[in-house]
């Protein structure tokens, strides 16, 4: 009854100009479970003129927004928090029926989610410039910084919270409308965070969100339209190729969260426990489908049998399910697509010498499950070594020396994370420094927070989101000379 009730209090329209309307075709899309295959909701499906629409809108908003105060942008940002928080169990759950993790990842989504909220009320009052004589003597720079305008943020289906949050929280601070796209596996905390939005009096337009089961045709001509100024995405790496290509038609500012490959190195001194404690989180949270997601475990031979041993004995004690059972600790994959990738790269790797574990099956029950796999002894050419793998499959690799270890660390064409696991401190500042990574995990395995710069290097992307740096993505420096 009470998923019911949650479901009945999410809006199935779109989002525009501070209304709940119909897509103009009167199409709908469907909203399944992952875990069941049942139907949750039937929810507006946008086409092309419904996103010009919600463009209009956040460009009818621009002027206005920009020239709010930035306190009073902030405390809009601190009243959806605190709505949020209000409303955290009904926001967990809804993840959870969307997506598929358990309730208590939900959870913990909404407390990360939640601080790009608070986190970004906060800096909308510490943008700043800068003043000073120039070097000649003949005037004075005043460098001030400006919202970049409205901006079109494209997010995935695996943090239906954190991935809006963390695009919506730095735009709306640094003054810039917006047009949202969630993905149309999971759009329905996005709806019920512009909810929340609407019922802390978010201007109207400043806030636009668009449904759609046909992303390309929806977003293309948002992209193409002069109007716009700003690209966020967040998703696989060929997809974010094809959306720079098509916003430099209007040389738009981009940000780009790409695909990952992260590599987990577990040194011959390192803490086992620390380790273990570290490889389950980095591989198994969100059922592993995430971009952080450790994807190779690099491990040294001398600690080998015993990491293997370690880590499959608290597998084995995971509980599958759907996630809002008790006492389940790895949901389903969003979908059939996902469990036959993840078994084709456990039966690939097999194929090639490898061994499993633990797990490697698809379990004989409703829903796209698999089972949470280790497999050892990958050889090289493994397609599960090149290929991000978004699933629960921990991989492992052996090494005989640091070199060979930051070799194959670092040969793919992504960077965007690594874990490191040693009680050395020298060699722990030497990863930093020889890991092709934006961001790395020493001894930690779990190492997002919206105080921190979120990105990586290579084909993982441009740009960052979160921390101090997350608010320059939506702002533009201006240079005015004034003459002495």
């Amino acid at each position: 009854m009470l998923e019911s009730a949650l479901l009945e209090s999410v809006p199935d329209s779109l989002f525009i100009a501070g209304d709940w309307v119909a897509a103009e075709s009167g199409r709908t899309l469907e909203v399944f479970d992952p875990a069941t295959g049942d139907v949750l909701k039937s929810i507006a499906d946008a086409g092309p003129t419904d996103g010009i629409r919600a463009l209009d809108a956040a460009v009818a908003a621009a002027l206005e927004w920009a020239a709010t105060a930035p306190r009073v942008r902030g405390e809009l940002l601190r009243g959806a928090f605190d709505l949020l928080q209000q409303r955290k169990d009904e926001v967990a759950l809804l993840m959870t029926l969307e997506m598929g993790k358990p309730l208590a990842e939900s959870a913990g989504e909404v407390a990360y989610g939640g601080e790009f909220l608070r986190w970004f009320s906060e800096e909308a009052v510490r943008i700043s410039g800068r003043y000073g004589r120039n070097p000649e003597g003949t005037g004075h720079m005043l460098v001030s910084q400006r919202p970049v305008g409205p901006a079109f943020l494209i997010t995935p289906w695996n943090f239906p919270l954190a991935m809006a949050t963390r695009k919506i929280a730095p735009a709306l601070a640094a003054g810039c409308t917006v047009v949202i796209k969630p993905a149309e596996l999971t759009p329905l905390t996005t709806l019920y965070l512009a909810r929340i939005f609407s019922e802390v009096g978010l201007p109207a337009g400043v806030l636009n969100v668009i449904t759609t089961s046909s992303s390309a045709e929806v977003s293309a001509p948002i992209i193409a339209d002069s109007r716009l100024r700003k690209l966020s995405f967040t998703g696989s790496t060929g997809v974010g190729r094809v959306l720079m290509k098509q916003a430099s038609d209007n040389v738009l500012r981009t940000s780009m969260e790409l695909g990952g490959n992260a590599p987990f190195l577990v040194f011959e001194d390192a803490d086992l426990d620390k380790s273990v404690d570290g490889a389950l989180a980095a591989k198994f949270r969100n059922t592993g489908q995430a971009c952080t997601a450790a994807n190779r475990f690099l491990v040294h031979r001398s600690v080998a049998d015993e990491f293997v041993r370690r880590v499959a004995e608290r597998v084995t004690e995971f509980r599958l399910g759907r996630g809002t059972e008790p006492g389940v600790t790895v949901g389903p994959l969003i979908n059939a697509c996902a469990v036959d990738k993840a078994d084709t790269l456990v039966q690939d790797a097999v194929a090639r010498g490898a061994a499993v574990v633990v797990g490697g099956r698809r379990p004989a029950r409703t829903g796209s499950f698999y089972e949470p796999t280790v497999v050892t002894g990958v050889q090289p050419g493994s397609d599960i070594l090149r290929e991000e793998i978004f699933g629960p499959v921990l991989a492992i690799v052996v090494f005989d020396d640091e070199d060979e270890a930051v070799s194959l660390a670092n040969d793919t064409e992504y960077g965007l994370v690594s874990y490191v696991f040693t009680e050395s401190l020298d060699r722990g500042q030497r990863m930093i420094d020889r890991l092709d990574t934006g961001m790395m995990g020493l001894n930690v395995g779990v190492i997002s927070n919206a105080a921190a710069p979120f990105g990586g290097v290579k084909q993982s992307g441009l740009g960052r989101e979160g921390g101090a740096e997350g608010i320059h993505e939506y702002l533009s420096p201006k240079y005015t000379l004034i003459p002495s």
